[in-house]
């Protein structure tokens, strides 16, 4: 599963993902739900315009600060 994030650089760099790529598919986030820190991680519990919702984590241990993603829930209408 191939994920590719984009990021608003606010005060920081890559503060919050605004939108995000995962396996050819593009995904707007309407809200950033909550966020949370771990020793070498941040990850972001956000909804997409799909109306799903997605936890994206950041590694911030390497230079790269490589994305993955970590949980999905499918939100039934």
């Amino acid at each position: 599963m191939k994920l590719h994030v984009e990021c608003y650089a606010g005060v920081k760099a890559d503060e919050r993902p605004i939108r995000f790529t995962l396996d050819g598919h593009d995904y707007l986030i309407e809200e950033v739900l909550d966020r949370w820190y771990g020793p070498h991680a941040a990850f972001f519990k956000v909804r997409a315009d799909d109306g799903n919702l997605y936890v994206l984590r950041q590694d911030q241990s390497t230079p790269d600060g490589i994305w993955s993603l970590e949980a999905f829930r499918e939100m039934k209408e």
